[in-house]
């Protein structure tokens, strides 16, 4: 069901042992299926990649989360962005687009 589905991702990046080759995987795996991830996930996902003080990580899944919405894009990353926001502070971890990354380098 969605909800174990969601309570074995959350599980596994709540893992005080997770490592970065771990947590890639998972992230990587989460781009295979045909969701975007519930905000509980990408937050914990984001606190993972704190604890392994792997911020490029972080951002690029932020990333893929925007991807991964698709057509929808416009309508489910604010609302994610929304949900995750409180973490992303707590964190100091920037979005893709406050870093300047959803833009050309050269222009």
């Amino acid at each position: 069901t969605e909800e174990e589905f969601d309570a074995r991702y959350e599980a596994y990046f709540n893992r005080k042992d997770i490592d970065g080759w771990e947590i890639r995987k998972a992230t990587n795996d989460l781009q295979g299926f045909d969701v975007v991830p519930e905000p509980k996930i990408v937050i914990a996902a984001l606190k993972a990649c704190r604890r392994t003080n792997d911020f490029a990580l972080a951002v690029s899944f932020l990333e893929a989360i925007k991807y991964k919405c698709g057509s929808k894009v416009k309508e489910m990353y604010p609302y994610i962005l929304q949900e995750i926001r409180p973490t992303l502070t707590e964190l100091g971890i920037n979005t893709p687009e406050e870093l300047g990354y959803d833009k050309p380098e050269f222009y």
